[in-house]
């Protein structure tokens, strides 16, 4: 597996893909892999989404601790531009993000530690995104921040964007109860 630092501990993963006449074979996900990478979080929940639409964006989205949500992503069909941003309030990084696109051609992953928000925009029609959580989902600690927050100045470019009501009324960054707090590593 390739590993490439996208900053703020933030991961893109390449896995080894091996085709032959048939198709192709891979490890999506393995214990022992990750934890040579230095990933030890267990998983213990998957998630599956689908946007009908292209430019469907989803989140900015985290669960509080202590509940926090590590999570593996990938796209498994179509193409995201997916989003990782740093809410660990006293961070040197705070409020910065990293993206990389993520579409089913290239099978590689992201992994978002604890302390981050996340979101997706669909970059075509019919997409499919899988990922791993390693705390189950609390509804009581789900939590969003707008998606066009201009602290955190994500460039969506020219698009009119497909958003959930939820998204839509989300707080922004400054008006949410968002208690990550950065450790110093």
């Amino acid at each position: 597996m390739e590993v490439k630092e996208l900053g703020m501990g933030v991961l893109l993963l390449t896995p080894c893909v091996f085709y032959d006449d048939r198709g192709y074979y891979m490890e999506s996900y393995s214990k022992r892999t990750l934890h040579e990478i230095g990933i030890d979080a267990v998983f213990v929940q998957d998630n599956h989404l689908l946007c009908l639409k292209k430019h469907t964006i989803r989140g900015i989205h985290f669960q509080n601790e202590p509940h926090a949500q590590a999570k593996l992503l990938r796209c498994t069909k179509g193409k995201i531009l997916d989003i990782a941003v740093d809410l660990r309030r006293g961070s040197p990084t705070y409020k910065q993000y990293v993206s990389v696109e993520l579409d089913a051609e290239t099978k590689q992953q992201i992994f978002i530690p604890h302390g981050f928000g996340h979101v997706c925009v669909s970059l075509v029609d019919d997409t499919e995104v899988q990922y791993k959580v390693d705390e189950l989902y609390y509804p009581e600690y789900d939590r969003a921040i707008a998606y066009n927050d201009s602290d955190i100045g994500i460039d969506w470019g020219d698009i009119d964007p497909i958003v959930s009501v939820k998204d839509r009324n989300a707080p922004r960054l400054c008006d949410s109860d968002v208690n990550f707090e950065w450790s110093g590593r």
